[in-house]
């Protein structure tokens, strides 16, 4: 099992409501990863304007990942992902800026 960790910045003007509608799309969007923790680290300044916004609500989902030989016969990249996850989350509006690191 693999493990990762995913860094997203959303807009700050983003409601609650719409937040967790994000999350359960972004969920979806994992197929077969599942989300073990989500931490809401809330709304922060930044350090400079990233996509023309000086504030941004910063959260951290750490991942798991089955077995990545099973992944990669269902259209996931060899480190477990989905192949177009990224560009899902590029380019969806409300994240501003996002990061994915393996940890295991």
């Amino acid at each position: 099992m693999r493990t990762y960790e995913l860094a997203l910045v959303l807009r700050p003007t983003i409601k609650e409501a719409d937040r967790k509608k994000l999350i359960e799309t972004v969920t979806e969007w994992l197929g077969k990863v599942k989300i073990a923790k989500q931490h809401d680290w809330g709304q922060k300044a930044l350090a400079y304007p990233i996509k023309k916004e000086d504030a941004g609500y910063f959260m951290m989902l750490e991942l798991e990942a089955e077995d990545p030989s099973v992944l990669a016969r269902e259209k996931h990249i060899a480190g477990g992902l989905p192949e177009d996850f990224e560009q899902r989350i590029l380019r969806n509006d409300s994240i501003i800026r996002h990061l994915v690191l393996r940890t295991k």
